[in-house]
């Protein structure tokens, strides 16, 4: 029951948050998170004003570098930030460009035809939430300086600094670490982000050095979305070459290339809009589904490819499709839906993707008739497959107590007691020995355990119907209730958690990455709506018994969190080293992995899904050599395990 305050609440409550004050009040509002994607953020920002002036014709070269001292800095060769005075406010435009929420040369399209950015926030925000920026510009043979820290608040005036050459900006700054819960930027996540964006500018070299490790690396696509589109598809069997598709008579430019596989049963769509990915889609996305629907329907209905008047589903139509859309918007028509620009809201790019695509594709089909006949076979598959699920699910709805004996029985599922899905939480383990562990440590009512017998199918390398063959995921897909591929539907799962809890080793972490393959291609709307989890056991027991014959036991999940547990437990202690969740007892399986109180938990989700992509087809394809090379590449082998078993002092 809420306390009533005595406060009186009056005009002296109304708090004014005054400059880049708001900012460092609600960062989440401005960039999503204070997490890693929130301080990687920051670098977008940057990089995209630099890519504005690429996109505008000034310059060639985008470097990004990774400094030693935490800092990140990016450097373009554009025209340089203005540094005269604003005639409206009689400021410095650079101060205004770091230091107001809404200045920039983007509201007029006397600066930039296209742009990244649309409100203006994207260096101020980044300034505001950094412990120090600081940005060199060169301009019309001039070097100009000026440092910001504090909030984002001037510590050192803009000031010449003498003469150049060169041309551009450079902006360098520290992500506060009071906001952030992360301060370490990953080397992937950018490398991934400037390879984006070099297939999507194939003008224009991006470079990205780490000067923490002395790696360097520079990107440039010559082919653009082609070579995009061949890469993500590398270990699949394509049914056509990569079309593409691009137009730049529009005041709307439009690049958009793809490609059919067979034997992949998923549709991979992903879009950008000014270089900048939008990751929830919008109109352009819309667009494409239809015009790619239209153009598929009408070539096979014109010729009697169908049986009778059952049109294709678009679902049906997009299965197996890999297409990567991207836009240039005029600034004037550029609709996003939030700051984070994760959905285009231009409602004119919606018509015109839609009859752009079905207007090429229509003609690509005519000229290209093995392929479209291919296309049509795969896609009439594709919609029996989708009618037969249905029928199952109907009939699995109208069985289901039958369905529930099989499942108990096939899977030795143990349920659990309550019917509310959205408490209930199912534990897939590894093991009878730990499923029995588990099913005894458990609560009873909310949490059902779900024991796995061997290891899983590596479903990116095995066709649907020998996945639905194998009893492991048959009862899996069973259980959770919600079917799987384009048939899935999330407001049907019977479990709001589904656990991964297998034991900490290289079998474990191997059956981790099948279930996760297998919710990536059949369940991914599980992942991207946060359901699927990774338990964490602890790795250590820290144990002793005092003089009263009582036990002390503490426990540890990784070498620092070890060297504290054996202070608190004290001299005398011993140590256990947990290689399998068989070996702990129900009590202690409850109180250190499956109690919600105590637990930690890894939620699973996909933060760059090309990246996810990628990894996915390199590490789970079937082209071993491949996975080889990435394997040689990237993994240390020279790492010893020097844990000792037990340790006195």
């Amino acid at each position: 029951m809420p306390v009533k305050s005595n406060h009186v609440y009056d005009e002296n409550d109304i708090v004014l948050l005054k400059g880049l004050q708001g900012v460092r009040k609600r960062p989440a509002m401005y960039i999503g998170s204070t997490n890693a994607m929130g301080l990687h953020h920051l670098v977008w920002e940057i990089v995209d004003n630099a890519v504005d002036e690429a996109l505008s014709g000034f310059g060639k070269f985008i470097t990004v570098t990774i400094h030693k001292d935490g800092s990140l800095s990016v450097q373009d060769e554009g025209r340089g930030i203005p540094v005269g005075v604003n005639k409206d406010t009689g400021k410095r435009a650079i101060e205004l460009v770091f230091t107001e929420l809404h200045a920039g040369g983007k509201f007029s399209d006397k600066a930039y035809t296209t742009s990244a950015g649309l409100h203006g926030v994207g260096a101020s925000v980044t300034n505001a939430l950094s412990e120090w920026l600081e940005c060199t510009v060169y301009t019309k043979g001039e070097q100009y300086y000026i440092k910001f820290a504090n909030g984002g608040k001037i510590v050192e005036p803009l000031k010449l600094i003498g003469r150049t050459n060169r041309h551009g900006t450079l902006v360098r700054f520290k992500p506060d670490a009071t906001i952030f819960s992360t301060v370490d930027f990953k080397w992937d996540t950018i490398y991934n982000h400037l390879q984006e964006s070099a297939f999507l500018l194939k003008t224009v070299h991006f470079i990205l050095k780490d000067e923490r490790t002395g790696e360097s690396v520079e990107f440039h696509y010559e082919n653009g979305l082609q070579e995009y589109v061949g890469i993500l598809n590398a270990n699949n069997t394509p049914l056509s070459p990569v079309i593409d598709f691009e137009d730049n008579t529009s005041h709307i430019k439009m690049d958009i290339a793809f490609q059919y596989c067979s034997g992949y049963y998923d549709e991979r769509i992903y879009s950008y809009v000014n270089n900048v990915r939008t990751r929830d889609g919008g109109t352009h996305e819309t667009g494409f589904r239809t015009g790619i629907t239209r153009a598929v329907n009408d070539y096979a209905t014109n010729n009697n490819l169908l049986r009778g008047k059952i049109k294709l589903e678009g679902s049906d139509i997009r299965e197996g499709i890999t297409a990567i859309i991207s836009l240039k918007i005029p600034e004037d028509q550029l609709e996003f839906e939030g700051q984070t620009k994760g959905k285009l809201g231009t409602p004119e790019a919606l018509q015109l993707v839609n009859n752009f695509v079905y207007s090429q594709f229509t003609y690509y089909l005519s000229e290209n008739k093995e392929f479209a006949v291919n296309l049509i076979k795969k896609c009439i598959d594709a919609q029996n497959a989708r009618i037969a699920s249905r029928k199952a699910k109907e009939e699995a709805r109208n069985t289901n107590k039958k369905l529930k004996n099989e499942v108990i029985l096939s899977g030795k599922l143990t349920p659990p007691q309550s019917k509310d899905f959205s408490k209930n939480e199912l534990f897939i383990v590894e093991g009878d020995s730990a499923g029995g562990t588990a099913k005894s440590g458990r609560d009873r009512m909310h949490q059902g355990v779900l024991p796995l017998r061997g290891k899983p199918l590596n479903t990116d390398t095995v066709a649907m119907d020998k996945m639905l063959k194998n009893e492991e995921f048959a009862t899996l897909i069973n259980t959770i209730g919600a079917g799987y591929g384009q048939g899935f539907d999330i407001s049907d799962i019977h479990y709001n958690k589904i656990i991964i809890m297998t034991d900490a080793d290289t079998d474990g972490a191997h059956i981790q990455t099948l279930l996760l393959t297998f919710f990536y291609h059949y369940m991914r709307p599980l992942i991207t709506t946060g359901h699927v989890y990774i338990a964490v056991p602890p790795l250590y027991g820290v144990s002793k018994e005092t003089k009263d014959k009582q036990k002390v036991m503490e426990y540890a999940w990784d070498d620092e969190s070890l060297d504290k547990a054996k202070q608190k437990v004290g001299a005398g202690y011993k140590i256990q080293r947990y290689k399998g969740l068989g070996e702990m007892s129900a009590e202690q399986l409850w109180d250190t992995t499956m109690n919600p109180k105590t637990r930690t938990l890894i939620r699973v989700n996909i933060e760059d899904p090309l990246l996810v992509e990628y990894r996915v087809g390199v590490l789970m394809g079937k082209d071993t050599d491949v996975r080889k090379k990435w394997v040689e590449e990237n993994v240390d082998f020279n790492v010893d395990d020097e844990f000792m078993k037990e340790v006195r002092r």
